[in-house]
C-alpha cells in the first residue's frame, strides 16, 4: 500500500544501536524526520546522515526529531553511527517489516538477487501522526533536497 500525505504513519518497533526497542510513539508531539536510508557505511548514505547530524540544531529547534533507519542490524548501524557521531536514533529493521509498511522496499540492490535495502526517502511525520512530506527515491545514489525539508518543518 502506497502512503501518501495525509496518511498516518505506520508505527514501528526497532532496536537502536544500544538495544533498545524504539516506537514511533516515543517521539510523538514533535514532527519526526523519518530518514530511511540504504545501507550503513555506503558514501552517500554517510553524507545524507552527516548533513542531518549537522543541521541538528536547526532541525530542533523547529521542533522536529530526525531518526534514521535501514535495514542493516544494529551491529552494522552503531559503527556506522559511532564513527560519524550520529545525534539522533539509528535504527535497525532487520526484517524490513517497517521499510514494506512505509513502501520502500528496494529489491534486489545493485542486481543482487534478494539483497533488498530502504529506498533512500525521507517522511515527515506530524504531531498529529499523520505524514505531512514525502521524498522516496528510485535511484540510491539521489540524495534527498534538504532545504527542502528544512523549509517544509518552518
Amino acid at each position: 500500500m502506497t502512503l501518501n500525505i495525509g496518511d498516518t504513519a505506520p508505527s514501528f518497533e526497532l532496536p537502536d544501536t544500544e538495544l533498545k526497542m524504539r516506537t514511533l510513539d516515543e517521539f510523538k508531539g514533535k514532527k519526526i524526520v523519518l530518514s530511511f536510508f540504504v545501507a550503513a557505511s555506503s558514501p552517500v548514505c554517510e553524507t545524507e546522515l552527516c548533513k542531518f547530524r549537522d543541521s541538528w540544531n536547526e532541525i530542533s529547534n523547529l521542533g522536529a526529531q530526525v531518526i534514521a533507519i535501514s535495514n542493516d542490524g544494529p551491529f552494522a548501524n552503531k559503527a556506522f553511527a559511532e564513527k560519524n557521531n550520529y545525534n539522533f536514533p539509528v535504527l535497525a529493521d532487520y526484517t524490513s517489516k517497517t521499510i514494506r509498511d512505509y513502501d520502500v522496499l528496494m529489491k534486489d540492490l545493485l542486481h543482487i538477487k534478494d539483497y533488498n535495502a530502504a529506498k533512500r526517502s525521507v517522511f515527515v511525520i506530524m504531531e498529529d501522526g499523520k505524514i505531512g512530506y514525502k521524498w522516496v527515491s528510485e535511484d540510491p545514489l539521489k540524495e534527498p533536497n534538504y532545504e527542502e525539508i528544512k523549509q517544509f518543518l518552518k
